[in-house]
């Protein structure tokens, strides 16, 4: 198994932010190992999203109902961070929910414990501040995807983006997150193909 040390290593290179070896160490300090199975909840509506965290292994997906109906708001996998970002900022009960797609390695960075951290060690911080604005750069790709871009748009620039989600995710969960159909996403995949 990874050591939480690589772990740390891992986001600073993915974030291109250069550690301290003591900042290294202290933020792998911090970090709390959780196994989940498949299909597991990792995050329920109503609760706290206290901490982040950085995908080792597996596959997870954010969600929530709307009108009685399961849409996919974000996919993650190894290498990627999920959070439920206003709960977490905002300290307040989520509306989104988190589960595993696949047998899932998760490492928590847990909130109070970071943004102490981050104040004592100024690249800790900058690596803080990196995690948030890819975020919001993330977040501002998909809406402006989701605002300008037709079906079939939406699922290349999934599939230049994100292989994986397409390699691994079941079909229903694309569709929802590309918001689409399962049948239009059926059409774009096959023309896709003979493209």
């Amino acid at each position: 198994m990874t050591t939480s040390v690589e772990i740390v290593r891992s986001i600073a290179a993915q974030y291109h932010v250069l550690l301290k070896k003591e900042s290294i160490h202290a933020l792998a300090d911090i970090l709390v190992c959780r196994k989940y199975k498949k299909g597991e909840r990792v995050l329920n509506e109503g609760e706290y999203c206290k901490c982040m965290r950085y995908i080792e292994k597996g596959m997870t997906r954010q969600f929530y109902f709307k009108y009685d109906k399961d849409l996919t708001e974000h996919i993650a996998y190894e290498g990627g961070m999920v959070i439920c970002l206003e709960s977490y900022l905002k300290e307040e009960p989520t509306r989104l929910m988190i589960e595993t797609l696949e047998p899932t390695i998760a490492w928590e960075i847990y909130k109070s414990e970071v943004e102490a951290l981050a104040e004592q060690h100024a690249d800790i911080g900058k690596l803080y501040r990196k995690f948030f604005e890819y975020s919001l750069i993330e977040s501002q790709i998909k809406a402006d995807t989701l605002r300008f871009e037709p079906a079939y748009e939406r699922y290349i620039r999934l599939l230049q983006l994100h292989p994986e989600i397409l390699k691994r995710a079941p079909l229903v969960y694309i569709a929802s997150l590309l918001q689409m159909t399962p049948e239009t996403l059926s059409r774009v995949r096959s023309a896709s193909l003979n493209a």
